[in-house]
Order: structure tokens, then C-alpha cells, then sequence
């Protein structure tokens, strides 16, 4: 009886022990929190560049480049 109640006990233990919970997720809910992650990633990796600014005077005038003034 004895025996029994042991092999029983260890039955129900390893019955117990091979039970799987799986939970699934909204594919489009998961696709849309990684791509979120992905643009998170990808804008904290670009370096932050100065804007240029505009040029006051729209017309350019040629520079010499050994006196670096003005040419006419």
C-alpha cells in the first residue's frame, strides 16, 4: 500500500511538472510595438546635425581663395 501511495504521489508530481501555459500575443500589436523599438533604436544612434543656415544675401560673390577677398 505503501508503495502504491509513493508511485501515485510521484505520478501526480511529474503529471503536475509537465504542464505548458502559452500565451499568445495580437500579431499586429507585437509587429507594432517592435517596430516602435526599431525607430526608438534607430533615432537614438543618429547624431544630431546642425541646421545650416540661409545665406542673408541670395547672390553669391566670388572669393579669391589666396586673399580671401572679394573679387569683381
Amino acid at each position: 500500500m505503501n508503495k502504491n501511495l509513493i508511485a501515485l504521489t510521484i505520478a501526480g508530481f511529474s503529471l503536475a511538472a509537465c504542464v505548458t501555459i502559452n500565451i499568445y500575443f495580437p500579431a499586429a500589436a507585437t509587429e507594432k510595438a517592435a517596430d516602435k523599438i526599431i525607430d526608438e533604436v534607430w533615432q537614438a544612434q543618429k547624431p544630431e546635425q546642425p541646421k545650416l543656415e540661409e545665406p542673408k544675401n541670395s547672390e553669391a560673390k566670388p572669393v579669391d581663395n589666396n586673399t580671401h577677398k572679394e573679387t569683381k
